[in-house]
């Protein structure tokens, strides 16, 4: 149970840098005016990306675990 614990605790900590990410790509973006927009918007779309891939990895992992009695 405890090891169940401890990966869904790296899943919801991999979720908090993502959704980190996209707050400093945007802010990369409205902050230093059209010299890193384009760098700023493609940080975005991939700190989405990335974040939407941690989600559904938790929760496939969250149900074996469900299925398997470990949560």
């Amino acid at each position: 149970m405890n090891k169940a614990k401890f990966v869904m605790f790296i899943y919801a900590l991999a979720a908090i840098l993502s959704m980190i990410s996209i707050g400093f790509a945007f802010s990369l973006i409205f902050m230093t005016g059209p010299k890193y927009e384009t760098t700023g918007w493609i940080g975005v779309v991939l700190g989405v990306i990335v974040m939407c891939g941690i989600f559904g990895m938790a929760f496939k992992t969250k149900r074996k675990f469900r299925d398997q009695g470990l949560l």
